[in-house]
């Protein structure tokens, strides 16, 4: 009799016990919602661990090039070259207006196609849509002198990012870099106020 007390489960117990039981399997249920749910923007981000940017979209640095000598520049000096993975995303689809002081090359890699507005020192707008359709006109590459104000935006298509890489020489330094004010980029190029507002912050 002292066994079957000591092994026997008290009703309280097995109240607790069951609710425990239901706890867990709600849990478990949640994480799996979660995880299914999770969109392909979140796991790329999370894949390549990127976070956010102040143009917009998301980013990390992949490179620079710290085993050479630094470029001495009129800011300063800089990496001879550093290199990023940027996206945009559905929830965060425009890179706005903004302005750098070195030149860009861009390279696409996955998703929807992005579509570039360049507006050059003469006030010359230039469009050119970065994607794999390469038939159709896209670009794999596209390089952005320095001074050149630049907005981008994510595309419709199969997928809610898309993804680039950027080579920065000389090497990306937000000093070097201008984020575009509606108000000056619409007096210095009148001739694109529609634009310039679509893509201010």
């Amino acid at each position: 009799m002292k066994n079957k007390l000591l092994t026997e489960k008290k009703p309280y117990q097995k109240t607790h016990y069951f609710w425990t039981v239901i706890l867990l399997a709600t849990l478990s249920a949640c994480s799996e919602i979660k995880t299914r749910h999770t969109s392909p923007a979140d796991q790329v981000a999370k894949a390549l661990n990127l976070s956010g940017h102040i143009e917009g979209g998301y980013y990390k640095r992949t490179y620079q090039a710290d085993h050479r000598n630094f470029l001495e520049t009129k800011n300063g000096e800089r990496f001879l070259m550093t290199s990023i993975y940027y996206m945009l995303t559905s929830e965060s689809p425009i890179g706005h207006w903004h302005l750098n002081k070195s030149d860009i090359m861009h390279y696409y890699h996955l998703g929807n196609p992005i579509e570039y507005n360049l507006i050059h020192p003469d006030g010359s707008l230039e469009k050119v849509i970065m994607g794999a359709d390469v038939m159709a006109g896209q670009k794999l590459q596209l390089m952005v002198k320095g001074g050149i104000w630049k907005s981008s935006r994510l595309l419709n298509g199969s997928y809610d990012y898309g993804l680039i890489s950027e080579a920065v020489s000389p090497g990306f330094d937000f000093a070097d870099m201008t984020i575009g004010e509606e108000a000056y980029l619409q007096h210095q190029f009148p001739q694109h106020k529609k634009l310039i507002e679509q893509y201010s912050q």
